[in-house]
């Protein structure tokens, strides 16, 4: 009898057990103190970040999502303010405008599911008439490769606009051989499990200048700047000591994870180029991989998930909706190029431990839906 094959989306428990007695010990250690919010363990973490990814100074933060608005908070960011930023991503970027008073300005995407700085001037018009609520741009490196960030920067420039670098799915990428964190005004990364580095509950941090990431520090503890001075209407958005332990724990594998990940990757766009659209790897980023989503032909995505779904094979949509297109954030804009792709896109399961046996089944699998 032939076995039932079962692929998850995700299968996060190897990185665990890769790692499971110094994370077991950390966890310990924490408990035994009692050294659960704040203190050296934090900055020791905050540190390692910066070693990482060559940043002046980083907040680590209880949430990708409280970094957006930590952040947008430290950029001076309000009410009556326009942030420019894409609709194609997690709700989390759209949120963090409004949630700070702002309001988002939607852009297309280009090939690479970035933000186009094509249409980042259709939108704006000549410097003389753009609109002076205009005072940010917020991208997002979708699915683990940055935009041309270059480019982002020299409108930002030209628009006195800060920048702030959605980077929830790209720790570990690079571009031109940086790495992410050191490359805007200020970077915001995601530690949520499922990201490549993760936690084992939500985490995040902000990384940028000293200047800015002290602001970052004040709003993420109730906007005080010492125990009793309370400065700015802040929030409670520290990390769990708990959780900086298990990153940090996690940090020292990432660059080897990423190469199997970037491996597999490989193997699939080799193998289903001429059948789906693979990723498109753009020549200035190193691609971590967050998720490996291909663009299937019109129509099929539907019908090849299920096929997939019985099959055994899990997978995933990274977005199906747009989030201008939600109710929550519905301002009447069009993105035709956004609309089209988060109608016809699926994300495989792509993991550093998926064995090369499954890879093939999946692989298989596409080829025998669209060969039919």
């Amino acid at each position: 009898m032939t076995q039932e094959i079962k692929i998850p989306f995700v299968d996060l428990y190897p990185q665990y057990e890769e790692l499971q007695s110094e994370i077991d010990m950390a966890i310990k250690d924490i408990i035994t103190r009692s050294d659960f919010i704040t203190g050296p363990t934090v900055e020791k973490f905050e540190r390692t970040i910066c070693q990482y990814t060559g940043a002046e100074d980083c907040a680590s933060i209880g949430s990708g999502t409280n970094a957006l608005v930590c952040a947008l908070k430290a950029l001076g960011i309000g009410p009556g303010d326009h942030v420019m930023t894409v609709g194609h991503t997690f709700v989390s970027t759209t949120e963090a405008i409004v949630n700070v008073g702002a309001t988002p300005l939607f852009v297309d995407i280009d090939e690479f599911y970035h933000l186009d700085t094509l249409d980042m001037r259709k939108v704006t018009g000549s410097k003389e008439f753009a609109l002076p609520e205009l005072k940010a741009i917020l991208f997002v490196d979708l699915y683990g490769q940055t935009p041309d960030i270059d480019k982002i920067n020299a409108f930002a420039q030209e628009y006195n606009l800060k920048v702030i670098q959605d980077a929830a799915q790209s720790f570990g990428a690079e571009y031109k051989g940086k790495k992410v964190g050191s490359l805007v005004d200020i970077t915001c990364f995601s530690f949520n499990p499922v990201k490549n580095l993760g936690a084992m509950g939500d985490a995040g941090a902000v990384t940028g200048t000293k200047k800015l990431i002290d602001k970052v520090r004040m709003y993420r503890d109730h906007g005080r700047k010492t125990k009793f001075e309370y400065d700015k209407v802040g929030y409670n958005a520290r990390i769990d000591n708990l959780q900086a332990v298990v990153i940090q724990a996690k940090l020292k594998k990432i660059d080897e994870w990423l190469d199997k990940k970037r491996e597999i990757c490989r193997r699939y766009t080799k193998e289903l180029k001429d059948v789906v659209i693979c990723p498109k790897e753009a020549p200035w980023s190193k691609h971590s991989y967050y998720v490996y989503v291909i663009e299937t032909p019109e129509g099929t995505r539907d019908q090849l998930q299920s096929f997939l779904r019985v099959k055994g094979i899990q997978t995933n949509i990274h977005y199906k909706f747009p989030t201008h297109k939600t109710t929550a954030f519905d301002n009447g804009t069009v993105l035709p190029r956004t609309e089209y792709i988060c109608d016809n896109i699926l994300s495989l399961p792509c993991y550093h431990t998926l064995p090369e046996h499954h890879q093939d089944y999946i692989i298989k699998a596409i080829k025998e839906f669209y060969a039919n």
